[in-house]
């Protein structure tokens, strides 16, 4: 325990012009909270200067530039004066004054429900609430518990954390030479996340360096790989090594797990438990096109972008133009001769004007030197993408013409994502009639747009075609009218196998239970974790915890580690050699669960592709459940809800 909340901030001696400058680049809202943790004075928030609203990435509250001003003069003499006074903080604001602190932020009721979720999420004494207590049980005894972590993405990578910090021994098995997973192989030209930043990294490990708020692939690889060595976890990686298979030994309570790596030399390590981390967009898709392997330019799927291949001057196609489409396009159109993009289907989007904006370096001043002001900022747009959308997702029974939108709150953001895509397209009919989906807002996966896509589309260089693809020939793509398209370059944003749950491995339970035949084309597991016949066998992103409303996949993988490690500590505690869910608790989940899914916009019959659907049209990739809820329920196992042996 570091004797100085780092949330606190790192004292300063800056002029106060250098102070005066940091302050033009900062959320306001979020500031005046900084500046009550400086004086203790809650009527800083109890007066007429406070934001009038919020919604998804604003976060200055719609104050007006009158007001902003203000606060900023007012800012400047607080913060001199905590300079001035050697950085010495008041005590700090009791639950009540939190709650109202929170309440003033988000221009709403914060529902007492989620205050400990908030305040866990927040850190603000400074103590990462989600580290499992291991201190209890011996060190022989851990050391009796190895684990394979299989994936060293965002969450193996987490994995990896918990289990160093608990003090258990392990080996995190990865397909790629270096961390990231997602981050890592995806390196396409445009590449970027879609959840703010500041949101979008772990709660114990914020960073206060991020070049944008939406960063961009090489960026994110980099925070992961810092904080993989900030943590000392790359000597425990197996790198360029592949998972075969596993298989559960139950005399031993053991799982072999059998490993090839880069040599092609194969091994068998010994696990008491097994982690998968590999994630459910890891695995290239390509589309079932005839010809597909004719034809003779260059060709690589979005998620193995060539970069040997220069596209400058080229002709090129893009088949697919879902969320990786939607960045590759506007970023090479400006450089390749030709660019003609197929798409199945168009995309909503959602109006994000900041969507590749620069974080000025006053952010990164603030994070690093006022007192909570990162915290504060994080729960801002935390609340903003937390459990709202879902409820905006919920199908009315009631509601008119369901092929159009399911809602009187999703008719309002088809009309609003309407709006947006018309005011682009200036006039373009032709255009706007691709450019418009045909089916309810939200439905499919909904993008941040800052304009850059139908700005890429109205290029005299750029053509989006709608029309079926009859087949592939050595020279381009033939359409179903018999239109051929000769090119130089195809790409593939098609998309990965989201149905085939931790393929190719396989995994082999009780009873030679194989897990791909198991699950079939509807993947199940109890809170998306832990499934029947399979002992010890924990995922991480695993069936139904893909989010589609809000949150963040982070989020959720802090919560799901911390379950798996409370499981960990069960076994070791209790002497047990292993765990399953009971087969009525994960049935009656995944009952409950499918219920739900039933009755959101994802499971609209107006929407017949979606990479969230499976052949027989049923979900089994999303979580349907609040973010509070499924908190709740991982803080900790109830064992009596698994066999224990």
């Amino acid at each position: 325990m570091t004797t100085r909340n780092i949330h606190a901030g790192i004292p300063f001696t800056d002029d106060d012009a250098a102070i005066a400058a940091a302050l033009e680049n900062l959320s306001i809202p979020t500031l005046m909270l900084s500046m009550l943790h400086m004086t203790g004075d809650p009527e800083i928030i109890r007066g007429e200067l406070k934001p009038q609203g919020l919604f998804l990435n604003e976060v200055q509250g719609y104050m007006s530039e009158e007001d902003k001003a203000e606060v900023r003069r007012l800012a400047l003499k607080v913060i001199c004066d905590y300079r001035d006074g050697g950085c010495k903080l008041p005590p700090p604001p009791g639950p009540e004054l939190i709650q109202e602190m929170m309440t003033w932020l988000v221009c709403a009721e914060v529902p007492e429900e989620y205050i400990p979720m908030v305040l866990e999420e927040m850190e603000l004494d400074g103590i990462d609430a989600r580290q499992v207590d291991f201190s209890g049980l011996s060190e022989k005894a851990r050391a009796d518990f190895p684990v394979v972590v299989i994936g060293c993405g965002q969450s193996g990578l987490l994995a990896g954390i918990r289990l160093k910090e608990a003090g258990i021994p392990y080996t995190i098995i990865e397909k790629n030479p270096d961390v990231g997973g997602t981050w890592y192989e995806n390196s396409y030209p445009g590449c970027r996340v879609d959840v703010g930043n500041h949101f979008y990294c772990y709660s114990f490990e914020p960073s206060d360096h991020w070049t944008e708020f939406f960063a961009r692939q090489p960026e994110l690889q980099a925070y992961f790989k810092e904080v993989m060595e900030r943590h000392d976890i790359a000597p425990q990686v197996r790198w360029e090594t592949e998972v075969l298979g596993t298989n559960w030994n139950e005399d031993s309570g053991t799982w072999s797990v059998n490993i090839r790596s880069a040599n092609g030399k194969e091994e068998v390590l010994t696990a008491r438990a097994v982690i998968s981390a590999v994630g459910q967009l890891n695995r290239p898709k390509l589309p079932d096109i005839k010809g597909i392997d004719s034809f003779e330019g260059s060709c690589f799927h979005s998620a193995q972008w060539d970069h040997s291949v220069d596209y400058k001057g080229k002709r090129v196609a893009m088949i697919g133009a879902g969320a990786s489409g939607f960045q590759i396009a506007p970023t090479i159109a400006p450089d390749v001769a030709e660019l003609t993009i197929f798409q199945r289907s168009a995309q909503w989007m959602f109006p994000n004007p900041d969507y590749h904006k620069k974080v000025g370096p006053g952010v990164q001043w603030a994070i690093q030197h006022l007192p909570f002001y990162g915290r504060w900022y994080r729960f801002l747009i935390f609340w903003a993408g937390c459990d709202g959308g879902l409820e905006s997702a919920r199908v009315d029974p009631e509601w008119p013409n369901q092929h159009i939108s399911i809602s009187e709150n999703n008719d309002f953001a088809r009309q609003m994502f309407t709006d947006w895509i018309t005011e682009q397209v200036a006039g373009d009919t032709e255009l706007l009639a691709k450019v418009i989906p045909d089916y309810p807002a939200t439905g499919k996966r909904t993008l941040q747009d800052n304009g850059s896509w139908l700005k890429a589309l109205t290029r005299d260089n750029v053509e989006l075609v709608r029309d079926d693809i009859s087949h592939i020939t050595a020279k381009g793509v033939v359409t179903a009218d018999g239109h051929l398209t000769e090119v130089d370059i195809i790409v593939f944003a098609t998309g990965f196998e989201t149905s085939k749950f931790l393929f190719p491995m396989k995994v082999t339970g009780r009873d030679n239970t194989v897990l791909s035949e198991y699950w079939g084309d509807s993947p199940a597991a109890y809170l998306g974790i832990t499934m029947p016949l399979f002992p010890n066998f924990f995922c991480m992103y695993g069936p139904g915890t893909n989010l589609a409303s809000g949150g963040s996949l982070i989020f959720h993988s802090e919560c799901q580690i911390r379950y798996i490690t409370g499981c960990i500590k069960e076994l070791i505690d209790g002497g047990y050699s292993s765990m399953v869910p009971r087969q009525e608790v994960h049935d009656e989940y995944y009952q409950r669960t499918q219920k739900e899914l039933e009755g959101m916009v994802w499971s609209s019959k107006a929407i017949p592709h979606s990479w969230y659907k499976n052949s027989e049209g049923k979900i089994h990739v999303l979580s349907p459940w609040r973010l509070v809820d499924y908190w709740t329920w991982t803080r900790e196992p109830d064992i009596a809800e698994y066999v224990m042996e």
